[in-house]
Formats: structure tokens, sequence, C-alpha cells
């Protein structure tokens, strides 16, 4: 993909998508999948005009469920793998996926699917299997040895770990790779199959002309197997522990910044090295996207340094990060940058100008408008076209919930500037985003639909009630596919390739 939005295979300049993570898909199980729903769900982006599927991090997440708290950086998140096109691949019976509920029990399918594998897998299968292992050890093995030990240490963090593995010895990590050669394999099973399944949404994607639109998280977990074994990459102690970590300031989101408690990257180390960690990050993840949002890109020009121990972000200070030669190896790698820069929050003059050097759109929010201010970004009227525009991010309330919690001046205020009553306020929100100069107009599922606060998908700050929210088919009316076509057409961010055959069956 061109770093200005210039979108591949035909698609115009102008286009529009939805954000959704897959989590939030139906089904029967305990949270969505990469499997028959989210094939269905890129079926109908396309009836509807929308050419973008945007997804949050598809890591493997934490007891939280954030996916923005990973245990790596490269892997996938096993509990994405769709039990039934398991079931389809002979790697687990009907019987046992009819009895998955939880995700405790999808866990339990996959070592079950790994024991079916050793045993009835033909040559073909292992030799695919051991290509893959091939292909992808440099994440992998580190990523598995760091599953393992966790396990063998009772889900503790690697810090507590015996001294010698923590720092890497080689002749422990050998001993633990010789202990636990089968559970690595198994580990490496389930990156496999993930890969596998999104290989296979990947392609239905690229035959419905829908593109996948994906995060990189800034930063990485202390507990992750990136911080242990690449740990001269970061600011971390011998012992674990952490000189200082990442937040952002007080912002329109907190009141006391936000204490985000991650590592911080020891710019030094990389630079030194080419930066040859993001490097095999971003090839990772352009294995799964065509292009992807740069989270926090602000951190890359300067990063919030808040000392250990800290109980608010408050007392924290902004240090230089070397962005521009981050960015230049990355295009040097990769030729192009495919990347869009998550430019929110505290913006100054120099992080514009990095995100302009490297000719990347930033974001605009049509919930931050209305400030007051004729100057304001994020106004429609002030819309940059190398943009993406979004109604709200998975950080806001839903565009109905955040209306409905404003007081009556904002309210008037929001009508005022829009033009509209009342009642028309978040329908006039959704159609300044589609007319909006911007390249690409973004909306959240939940705004299409006009849910309120219930829908909200992440309060920053708080730790519980988040990444819970999923839609049903039957919440979509049979409407909406026409409605948003018709919007995407008279905003010219229909694909070129969208018939009238298909539209006239959209509704």
């Amino acid at each position: 993909m061109a770093a200005d939005l210039q979108f591949p295979s035909g698609l115009p300049p102008r286009a529009a998508g939805v954000l959704l993570h897959p989590t939030s898909l139906p089904g029967r199980f305990d949270a969505g999948t990469i499997g028959a729903d989210a094939r269905q769900f890129i079926d109908w982006l396309a009836s509807a005009g929308f050419c973008v599927w945007q997804f949050l991090p598809v890591g493997p997440v934490g007891p939280s469920h954030s996916p923005y708290q990973l245990g790596s950086a490269f892997a996938g998140n096993p509990l994405l793998v769709d039990p039934d096109d398991l079931a389809a691949a002979g790697w687990v019976t009907a019987g046992e996926v009819a009895g998955v509920v939880s995700a405790t029990d999808r866990t339990a399918l996959l070592r079950s699917a790994w024991r079916i594998f050793r045993r009835r897998a033909d040559s073909a299968a292992r030799g695919q299997l051991a290509a893959y292992w091939d292909a992808e050890r440099g994440w992998l093995l580190p990523y598995a040895l760091f599953r393992v030990a966790r396990e063998l240490y009772g889900d503790a963090g690697w810090w507590t770990w015996p001294p010698a593995l923590r720092r890497r010895d080689p002749a422990a990590v050998a001993r633990l790779l010789e202990g636990a050669r089968e559970r690595v394999r198994e580990v490496a099973f389930e990156q496999y199959l993930f890969d596998q399944q999104w290989a296979r949404l990947r392609g239905h994607a690229r035959q419905a002309g829908v593109r996948l639109f994906g995060d990189i998280p800034i930063y990485v977990d202390l507990d992750s197997a990136d911080a242990w074994w690449y740990r001269e990459q970061f600011r971390i102690e011998p012992d674990g522990r952490l000189p200082a970590v990442a937040g952002v300031p007080p912002d329109y989101f907190s009141a006391d910044g936000q204490l985000w408690g991650n590592p911080l990257y020891d710019w030094d180390a990389m630079a030194a090295d080419g930066f040859r960690w993001w490097i095999a990050r971003m090839r990772r993840q352009c294995r799964h996207f065509d292009f992807l949002r740069l989270d926090h890109f602000r951190g890359l020009q300067a990063y919030w340094e808040v000392p250990a121990g800290a109980v608010t972000a408050r007392g924290g200070c902004w240090r230089e990060a070397p962005g521009a030669a981050l960015l230049a190896a990355l295009r040097s790698a990769f030729g192009t940058l495919p990347l869009v820069a998550e430019d929110l929050g505290v913006i100054t003059a120099e992080v514009r100008a990095l995100r302009d050097e490297f000719q990347l759109p930033g974001m605009l929010i049509l919930q931050f408008a209305f400030d007051g201010s004729p100057d304001n970004p994020y106004l429609p009227a002030n819309h940059r076209e190398q943009s993406v525009v979004y109604t709200g991010t998975h950080d806001n309330d839903t565009l109905a919930g955040w209306h409905a919690g404003l007081d009556e001046r904002a309210r008037r205020h929001v009508r005022e500037v829009l033009g509209v009553p009342g009642a028309e306020v978040t329908a006039a929100i959704r159609a300044a985003a589609w007319q909006s100069p911007a390249r690409l107009a973004m909306f959240p599922l939940q705004d299409l639909l006009g849910l309120g606060s219930e829908a909200r998908l992440n309060t920053p700050g708080t730790v519980s009630g988040n990444w819970q929210w999923r839609f049903r088919w039957s919440d979509i009316p049979a409407s909406l596919a026409a409605d948003c076509r018709r919007a995407a057409l008279a905003s010219g961010r229909l694909p070129a390739g969208a018939s009238a055959e298909r539209m006239a069956a959209s509704g």
C-alpha cells in the first residue's frame, strides 16, 4: 500500500470502512473468532459498499482481554481460532466442538487438535507444519519458550524465574527446550492454526475487495516474550525492574493522564542494530494486514516517561525519540510505509512534521470537533485529505452515548455547528464522516447501528467491563447495507468495482 492511501487493486482514492474487533463478532462461542462469522462480516461489508475492515491488535491477550496488553508482538491470539473450522479441517470432532462454552474449553480444544494431529496427520500436513516452523522460527521459538516457562513457573512473570533463565543463559534455555520439546511444538501448532485460518480470512477479503487494516501498539508488555527475549532492546534492569515506564500526560480521556506501565525502548540500542526488531515486527504484521495503524505515533517523536513507582502519569516528562531514523529504516526495508499515524493527544509541530515528512495519513475524530475553536483540526471544515476520519474509536463512547452524555450547553453548540436539530445530531456526524475530504472514512459498527453507551468497547483508565461487547446478526437492520452503499456512492467512496447488480442485491 502506498503511503498516501492510494489503495491497491484499483480501489479508489476515497474509501470507507468499519472498525470492529473480531471478538465482537457473533457466534455460539464465548467470543467472536476468525471463522465463518468473520467471513460473513466481510461479505456484509462488501454488500454495504465498504472496502476496509479495521481490527484492534490480534496478538495473545492476558487476563484483562485487552488487545493492547499482549504476550507477544509477533504471535496471534489462539483464542481467535475458530473451533468449527478446526472440525472442518479434521483436527477435532464435531462432538468436541459441541461441548465448547468458554475460553478454557477452546484452549483445551486446541490441545486436543494437537494430539489428533500427532496421531493422524499425513506427510503433507506434517511437511507444512515443518515448513511453517522453519519460516517463522525467529519469533516463534522465543514465544513458545516463553509460554512454556510461564507454565512451568506458575504463570509468574519472567523476572521471577531462576536467574539463569531470566537472563536467557544459553545452557538454561537449552535445558528448558530439551525438557519441553513437545509443548514447544504444540505452541507452534497453535500459531500454525491461527495463521492458516487468518490466511483463509485474508483470501476471502481479497476476493470480496475488502482490505484488512491492522493496529500496532507502540509498546510491549513487560510480561511478554519480547521483553524477556529481546531485553536489550528495552530499558529493563537485569532483575526485571523498570527505571521508568510509559504513559501519556493528562488529556481528553484522563485528568491524571494514563499510566500504562510498559517498558520504554532503549532507542540507542535499537538504532545501533538498525531497528531490526521493529523491521521484523512490521514484516510479521504485513503478513496479516494490508496496512496498519501505528498506535501513539507521537511517541516516535517524543515519549512520556514516568518515574517507576509513580501513582499517576502526572509527574512524567517528555523525552525525544529517534522516530525519523526508525521510519527511514522501515521505509528502506519495505519501500513504502503501510502506516496510518495515530496522531491524537498532545500533538506538537514536531510530531506533525515527522508525520508529514514520511507522508503518513493522520487521524481525525469527529467527537473531538466541538470545543468551540475555529482552528480545531477535527472540525469537518478543517479536515485534511491525507487523513482517516472516524466518528469515534475503540477508546471513545459510542456516538449516541457521547451525545447523550453532553450537557445542554455542549449539545446546543454541536447543533449550531452542524446546523441540525438535536434528534439529527448523530446522523449529521455520520454524514460529516462520509462527506469529509479525508481519504478514508471509518465507522465503528456500534455507530452504524446507533447504539448507546451499553455498546462501548473500552473506557481508558479503567480495568473492568471492557472488551466485552458483541453484536448479533439480528442487530443489523435489513436496510443498513443499502443505506451505507448509497452514502458511499453519494460521497464518492464506493469501490470502483462495485457492480450495480450487487447494489441491487443489497436492498
